[in-house]
């Protein structure tokens, strides 16, 4: 049983919420923000750089600078660009681009339902992270992004999302990127409830994208309760906002990987490592778009090659070992260019598939990059095997698309 909460939201005027959305933050580059900044008093971005225009500057992810976001945001509110919803409900949200669709539900997620297992992990958190988010939730107040959360696919639940459709959307807009985004109200009786019942038949739920945010969300909930005797898990700290989508309405791309140098190799020494551990196949100018988990594409001077991890140097039983990310990182990056710390490592880069093997060939080029890794996509049954076992994958092994807004729907945790 996997609980789901109505909300009141915090949501943008109708006339402003093409302005006030953002991207999540991570998906800007800086003059873009700045941009923004500069000509758009609305952005939420606002929110989140709250000492944009300001000579006075607080100490980076202090409480000090967590409080003039938390004085944004409310500002924001007494201004009229954000509105509280008077009456908990869900929202049905859409985004369109490309020509594809993707459609879930946002919601409130339970704190104890992570705890008990019911929301299932692939990914491990870093605790410093953890706790810079939990003390920002401290201050703010609010989740100003959701979550991303999925299930398996269900024909109940589409039904109650196909029938809310039918009705007008509150928000129909496009953002800068051309991508449309739309937004229903769910306030019948009978869509909310059949969403909490059919929901609750779900065994398991699991992270799509959001580990670090959930995880701080759920140290605040354990603070909390330390400090709250008579705390009775229904508080709002103990949820966290979260956008609920069928494992259908998500689409997985690969995680390329950049280096951004031979570990002082030529090109020809590169290679006859390689060949130790991989087959290797050149293809010239023609890119790699691996179709399978142990196959990989590498670009380095101008040429495409084709690897093909041998036989018995993996563990295809191993749900999370036999996944790309792991391969590539056991077999070359750690014992050929010496990369042991995905994380940390600043040799190495990460690059979106949904952005295509033409962005890895610019880079390498342009000599910012010297090599690039084209990797097979993590499918969803494969995260949910990882998840399942209590595995984790390898930092970095997916993106998933849609990316979520900023300042659409906000959640006040309500804790001062």
């Amino acid at each position: 049983m996997c609980l789901i909460k109505p909300f009141n939201a915090y949501r943008p005027d109708k006339d402003l919420v093409s302005k006030v959305v953002s991207k999540p933050y991570h998906l800007y580059e800086k003059e873009d923000i700045n941009r923004i900044l500069y000509e758009n008093q609305y952005s939420f971005l606002h929110v989140i750089k709250p000492e944009f225009g300001k000579t006075a500057k607080s100490k980076p992810n202090s409480p000090e600078l967590f409080e003039k976001s938390r004085k944004m945001f409310r500002d924001f509110v007494s201004d009229g660009i954000l509105k509280h919803e008077k009456d908990a409900r869900f929202y049905v949200y859409e985004q369109m681009s490309k020509g594809e669709s993707h459609t879930g539900i946002i919601g409130c997620a339970s704190v104890d339902d992570y705890l008990n297992g019911k929301i299932r992990v692939h990914e491990q958190t870093l605790l410093d992270r953890e706790v810079v988010l939990k003390n920002y939730l401290e201050v703010c107040d609010i989740n100003a992004e959701p979550v991303c959360l999925t299930y398996p696919a269900s024909k109940r639940i589409d039904a109650i999302i196909g029938d809310i459709k039918r009705s007008q959307p509150v928000y129909n807009f496009k953002d800068e990127d051309g991508k449309e985004h739309r937004l229903w109200l769910v306030e019948r009786w009978e869509h909310l409830r059949g969403i909490k019942e059919n929901f609750a038949a779900i065994p398991d739920i699991y992270i799509a994208d959001g580990h670090h945010r959930i995880s701080s969300s759920v140290l605040l909930a354990k603070e909390m309760r330390l400090k709250n005797p008579k705390d009775s898990s229904d508080e709002p700290y103990n949820f966290f906002m979260a956008l609920f989508f069928a494992d259908n309405q998500l689409k997985i791309y690969e995680y390329n990987r950049v280096l951004s140098d031979l570990n002082g190799m030529s090109c020809d020494g590169l290679l006859e490592r390689l060949s130790q551990k991989f087959d290797i196949l050149p293809t010239f100018r023609i890119p790699v778009r691996p179709e399978k988990q142990h196959i990989f594409g590498m670009y380095v001077k101008k040429k495409w090659y084709r690897l093909n991890a041998k036989p018995g140097l993996y563990d295809k039983n191993d749900p999370s070992g036999s996944l790309g990310a792991a391969i590539l990182s056991d077999l070359a990056l750690a014992p050929v260019f010496n990369i042991h710390d995905l994380r940390a490592d600043k040799r190495i880069g990460f690059v979106s598939g949904a952005k295509g093997t033409k962005v890895l060939q610019e880079k390498v080029d342009s000599g910012q990059w010297a090599v690039a890794f084209t990797l097979c996509p993590v499918k969803i049954k494969q995260l949910y095997r990882v998840a399942d076992c209590g595995k984790t994958m390898p930092p970095k092994s997916t993106w998933i698309e849609p990316k979520l807004l900023s300042g659409l729907t906000v959640y006040n945790l309500e804790i001062s």
